[in-house]
């Protein structure tokens, strides 16, 4: 299993400690949905070709703000240090808009 060892909510937590500064959590709530709808656009644009593009500007412009974030921030990503993070980052939004991070 991809996330053995922890729970979602200690994944979630850890994920939330490197996410104090409101600058850094406001570029996430911003860029992990930017990040993540691109990527679907980018599987649309086997189909749908003219969208490539839009999906590579939002993926672009996604990873801009978090790492924006990070900058203000000053610490570095958590998915530096483990790559499942990458995931995390999502499941923490999800909480976030749902008041439970």
């Amino acid at each position: 299993m991809m996330f053995t060892g922890k729970s979602r909510a200690e994944w979630i937590a850890q994920y939330q400690q490197s996410h104090q500064h409101p600058v850094n959590r406001t570029c996430h709530m911003v860029g992990i949905p930017l990040v993540a709808f691109s990527i679907a656009l980018l599987m649309a644009g086997a189909f749908l070709p003219a969208i490539l593009p839009w999906a590579v500007a939002l993926f672009v412009l996604g990873w801009v703000f978090q790492f924006t974030g990070h900058w203000v921030e000053g610490k570095p990503p958590e998915f530096l240090k483990d790559w499942r993070f990458l995931f995390v980052g999502l499941a923490w939004w999800w909480a976030k808009l749902r008041g439970k991070a």
